[in-house]
């Protein structure tokens, strides 16, 4: 018999590349990877002074000042005697602070609605030119960089000084009326012309601009196919081009009441003569009051508290103005 060659067993090649953990998955090694600490450190550092002084500088301060109007603090920013809400209610039964909250009231519904409509006439007078829209848009855009102190010093000494060589006295002398107090006149508050030109030189182009953002989105297909059924004029204000500006009208409605129930610096610097302060001012906004208050009356306390009203009141109304306007909506 012939004896069969002896064969050994089939040696199996050993791949190259790396070898498969054992597992379902990559093993873990519980650290994170050294760019993500790298990314996470960097931003930590960049955001620390920032997140720093917003909260040393406006959180604290906040807490703060809502600690004092709930204490008898007078002469002093520390919390003082604890007395609950009776601050509030001694704010809220002040005849004086009652009328200022009466006055800003009136001066946001003459405001805004003259502020809007002039800002979107504007704006659609603007949009219409071809030729030099950059400049009309920067030269009515200028005055609200203007300081509201530096601009309501002009009004007071140079354009309604009340002296017959006055800007506005001169102007009016030319139409045959006799150099009149501007800011002394009461009866008729004649203030109020040198309060609201002021407050529209400073706020129209800022919301002209606005405007002019919305007017730049329409589509002019819309007023193509409009055009070609016959629409002209103030048919394509009011069946396209205002709707279109709905979110952009939401929007500048709700700055223009913010803006009005935060008046300050305007009728602090109009009616302030020096060491008398605007104690005799004929007309006085809530800021106004509330920063005489602190100051003045060092009663930090009430003055707290009235900041924290007059918050609750711009809330209240923003609110209401968002849920009539749809503001924040869904468009279905």
């Amino acid at each position: 018999m012939v004896a069969a060659p002896h064969t050994s067993p089939p040696r199996t090649r050993r791949r190259s590349g790396p070898a498969r953990p054992s597992g379902r998955g990559p093993a873990r090694t519980g650290r994170r990877p050294r760019a993500g600490r790298s990314a996470w450190a960097a931003f930590a550092l960049l955001t620390a002074p920032m997140l720093i002084g917003l909260g040393a500088f406006k959180y604290v301060a906040i807490g703060w000042s809502f600690l004092l109007s709930l204490s008898d603090a007078r002469g002093t920013i520390a919390p003082g005697r604890w007395v609950g809400l009776d601050n509030y209610l001694t704010l809220l039964s002040d005849r004086t602070f009652r009328a200022s909250l009466g006055q800003i009231l009136l001066f946001t519904a003459f405001i805004v609605p003259v502020t809007f409509a002039a800002s979107l006439g504007l704006a659609l007078l603007v949009h219409r030119i071809r030729r030099g829209r950059a400049l009309l848009r920067t030269a009515f855009l200028i005055p609200a960089a203007v300081s509201y102190v530096a601009a309501s010093l002009l009004w007071k000494m140079c354009l309604f000084n009340g002296l017959p060589t006055g800007i506005a006295n001169t102007v009016a002398g030319w139409f045959g009326m006799e150099a009149v107090p501007w800011l002394q006149t009461t009866s008729p508050p004649l203030y109020w012309v040198v309060l609201v030109t002021l407050r529209l030189w400073l706020q129209v182009g800022f919301y002209m601009v606005l405007f002019l953002a919305g007017l730049q989105g329409i589509p002019q297909d819309l007023y193509e196919a409009a055009a070609l059924d016959g629409a002209k004029g103030l048919r394509l204000l009011r069946s396209i081009t205002l709707p279109m500006l709905r979110n952009t009208s939401v929007a500048v409605l709700m700055l223009l009441f913010i803006a009005a129930f935060q008046a300050f610096d305007e009728f602090y610097n109009l009616f302030n003569s020096g060491l008398s302060g605007t104690g005799a001012a004929p007309v006085q906004t809530p800021l106004v009051h509330l920063y005489n208050t602190a100051m003045g009356s060092q009663d930090y306390g009430l003055g707290s508290a009235g900041a924290f009203v007059l918050t609750a009141l711009i809330v209240g109304v923003t609110l209401i103005q968002g849920r009539f306007t749809g503001f924040g909506r869904k468009e279905g």
